[in-house]
């Protein structure tokens, strides 16, 4: 009710804090196939905006607990008000299904079902992993070659102006920028490593901000990790995730952005 979009949708976004981008879309498999695109863009979304309950204790060791906490509610609300802007739609009472119907199972045919789900999910996302990773690598090498300089380099420069308008000081939005690009690049660990290398010669407020900017899985991996679930699980939907990947990540790095905003105002 509050936040104008389904109740599948409100679901998905809750579970996917507790179990993972990947996994909370076998607890939504038998819905997944009878959702239109614009539905499936969103619980994709909110899988990408938000990160484990499982590796939130990780985060904590490398930048402040205080902040881990702030980015996993801010992204909560963040996510909703992106997907609200980017993706608008209204969910008639008769669409917004959140339980199928079907044959009762019996606990261990549901287990056996849900242990095939959970093999499938996990060899078509290490793959889809593989590749993006590869994929990302070799487009490094080629920018490295070709301009003497990185694709995740050049993004750095990119996300610059972004840092300043987020609340970053001048004198350190190169830094911050270059952080926030290799999270995008790689993986929200590898950026949180490289800002604890360097928070003691970075302001309070500028930790703060980039801290929050970090925790989520707003990551060109994460598409492949996400298609790959969906894949897993309906092929045809899969699909379409895949063809809506780049916008997916958009929308997830928008939510990173828009949290880290409301952090800097109250630096």
């Amino acid at each position: 009710k509050i936040n104008g979009l389904g109740k599948l949708e409100s679901y998905n976004a809750i579970a996917s804090a507790i179990v993972g981008q990947s996994e909370v879309f076998i607890t939504v498999k038998k819905q997944l196939a009878q959702i239109p695109k614009h539905r499936l863009y969103t619980l994709c979304a909110s899988a990408m905006s938000t990160v484990s309950m499982s590796i939130v204790g990780a985060y904590m060791t490398m930048i402040e607990p205080k902040y881990v906490v702030t980015a996993l509610v801010l992204n909560l609300f963040s996510g909703f008000i992106i997907v609200l802007i980017i993706n608008p739609y209204d969910v008639k009472d008769d669409e917004d299904i959140l339980e199928i119907k079907g044959e009762k199972q019996s606990f261990f045919e549901m287990l056996g079902e849900y242990i095939l789900d959970g093999f499938r999910v996990a060899i078509v996302v290490g793959a889809m992993l593989i590749g993006f990773v590869a994929l990302i690598s070799c487009i490094n090498d080629l920018f490295l070659i070709i301009f003497g300089i990185t694709f995740q380099q050049l993004i750095g420069y990119v996300f610059a102006p972004i840092a300043f308008l987020i609340g970053v000081p001048s004198s350190e939005i190169v830094a911050a920028g270059s952080i926030m690009a290799t999270k995008l690049v790689t993986n929200e660990f590898v950026a949180m490593m490289d800002l604890s290398k360097i928070s003691n010669s970075l302001s309070p407020r500028t930790v703060g901000i980039i801290s929050v900017f970090l925790v989520s899985f707003a990551n060109f991996s994460s598409i492949g990790i996400i298609s790959g679930a969906v894949k897993g699980l309906n092929e045809e939907q899969g699909n379409v995730v895949a063809r809506f990947g780049l916008k997916l990540l958009y929308g997830a790095t928008l939510v990173s952005i828009l949290s880290a905003i409301i952090v800097s105002i109250m630096l």
